[in-house]
This record gives C-alpha cells, sequence and structure tokens, in this order.
C-alpha cells in the first residue's frame, strides 16, 4: 500500500492546466467573437491569419484564421493549446498582429458610423459590439 492509496483520484494529472475561470472562459469567448469580426474584414483584402509572439521560443509564429480559431476553441474545451505546425515559409506580409486587426475593425466601424445618418462621430472598439 502507497500513501497516496487512500488519496481520491480526480482523473487529472499533475501537469493538467487548472479550468478557466469564468472570466477567463468570457475572454476566450469575446476573442473568438473578435476573430470572427477580423477574418470577414481582413480576409477579402488577401490577409491570412495573426501573428503571434511566442514567449516560449521567442519568435513570430504565423496563424492561419482556421488554426487560430481552433487553438481559440480548444483553449475553452482543455484549458489549454497544443502545438501546431506552422506554414511553411510563410509570407509575413499576409499575416497582421491582433492590435492592427483590432484597429482596422474599429475604422471600419467608425467609417461605417459616420455613413449612417444619424451616425455618431465618436468610434468604439471591436470589443463594444
Amino acid at each position: 500500500m502507497s500513501p497516496f492509496d487512500d488519496v481520491p483520484d480526480s482523473g487529472s494529472t499533475p501537469s493538467d492546466p487548472p479550468p478557466l475561470t469564468m472570466e477567463e472562459r468570457a475572454g476566450v469567448l469575446d476573442d473568438l467573437a473578435e476573430l470572427e469580426v477580423f477574418r470577414t474584414l481582413l480576409e477579402p483584402t488577401g490577409i491570412k491569419g495573426i501573428v503571434v509572439d511566442c514567449p516560449d521560443c521567442d519568435e513570430e509564429h504565423h496563424v492561419d484564421w482556421a488554426l487560430m480559431q481552433a487553438n481559440l476553441r480548444q483553449l475553452l474545451e482543455e484549458g489549454q493549446t497544443g502545438r501546431h505546425e506552422p506554414p511553411f515559409d510563410p509570407d509575413p506580409d499576409d499575416y497582421v498582429s491582433w492590435d492592427y486587426a483590432s484597429g482596422y475593425a474599429d475604422g471600419v466601424t467608425a467609417m461605417a458610423e459616420r455613413e449612417e445618418p444619424g451616425g455618431s462621430p465618436g468610434g468604439r472598439h471591436a470589443r463594444d459590439e
């Protein structure tokens, strides 16, 4: 008998990430909604996805729209994302940062509001929608 025999099995291992908090889940859901807006606006212009700075390898990763969406969904379901193959020899001009995509969406929203009758002169952030 080992000293761990009387410890109930939680079904997880020490390497399993803790579950996301409600606030973290809400943030990921917001990110998924924003990503869809970004893709809708930017994909027709030739942008293939998002560029992400990786703290593990200190390099930029070019992540296409579908893979970014899959990563966020996996984060919701499992509390972490797995490793994925980056695209082979991506053209950095085909990818934008999250901040750029957010600013672009804000600009499109502001222009649409100005063109509407009675539209307000102030802009909103993509997260405000």
